[in-house]
This record gives structure tokens, sequence and C-alpha cells, in this order.
């Protein structure tokens, strides 16, 4: 049976004096809080803000299934293409990981967590970016980018972001 690889990110063990008794291990149970980025862009261009921060995460190596986008407003154009096969299809994508996945903020607690969720605040009610973003939030493991405009995502989070 061939030997199973160990995941790109898997950080290799080096030799090295034991922890001191007294550190405290991180377990899962530790909440990680991702950065957050914000893009400012205007309704119209968020979708545009959004591909382009996929294509500098690409790029900079990160894997296509690391990556989630959810848009607020119209679907992006992949999902309802893929949305045309069938929602089983969809979904399976979904459950594979192995690619960028989108959706929109209409089944947005459906999504499992990334490392990198990617936010376009490109339209819907403000009630839609007001759900989508701490969910968001909450689905980023490393890094949450925001992409629209700074005034409406203030409001909507009732914070500076």
């Amino acid at each position: 049976m061939p030997a199973q690889r160990a995941p790109r990110d898997a950080a290799v063990a080096k030799p090295g004096p034991p922890a001191p008794a007294t550190a405290t291990p991180v377990t899962s149970a530790t909440p990680v809080t991702p950065q957050v980025q914000l893009i400012p862009a205007s309704v119209e261009g968020a979708l545009d803000a959004a591909e382009e921060a996929v294509d500098l995460l690409l790029e900079s190596g990160r894997a296509p299934g690391e990556v989630l986008v959810i848009t607020t407003g119209e679907p992006h154009p992949w999902a309802a293409h893929e949305l045309s096969f069938g929602e089983d299809s969809y979904w399976a994508q979904h459950d594979v990981g192995d690619d960028v996945f989108y959706a929109d903020a209409g089944v947005a607690q459906r999504v499992k967590a990334r490392p990198v969720v990617v936010v376009a605040v490109n339209g819907g009610q403000d009630t839609a970016a007001a759900q989508v973003l701490p969910l968001a939030l909450a689905c980023a493991g490393a890094l949450l980018i925001v992409c629209g405009d700074p005034q409406r995502i203030n409001s909507v989070l009732g914070a500076g972001v």
C-alpha cells in the first residue's frame, strides 16, 4: 500500500527540547480570530474585486480548495452555471473541497469552513450582508476578505473594519 502523504501545509517536526510542563496545549477548542481585510469597492465592482482577491490568493500559493467566495447580491456566474446542473452536483463539488467554491447569501449557512473566505457585498438587502458577514467570519480559518462599500459594511457590522 502506498505511503500516505502529509498535507502540504503540515509542518515538519524537528527534534528539540521538550515543551515545559506548564505549557498549555493549543486545542481545536481554542478560538482563532482570522485576519480581516477590507477591499473598498462599489456594489457594481465588489464581484470584480473579489475575483482579483481570489486570483492574488491563488498566485501567492493558496490552494483553490482553501478559498470560499460568498456573494450578498447576484450569485457569482460560476455558482449560477454549476447550479444549472442541479443542486446535488453543486454541493458535491463543495464537499470534495478541491476547488474555489462560490455560494450566495441564501445558502451561506450550509457552507463548511475554509482557511480563506472572500465576501463580495455586491448588492442584496442589508439583512443579507448582516447575516453573511458574521457567518463568514466564523467560517474563515485564517483570513476574511470583504469586498464592498466600507460605509455599508461598517454600518452592517456596527464597527470599523
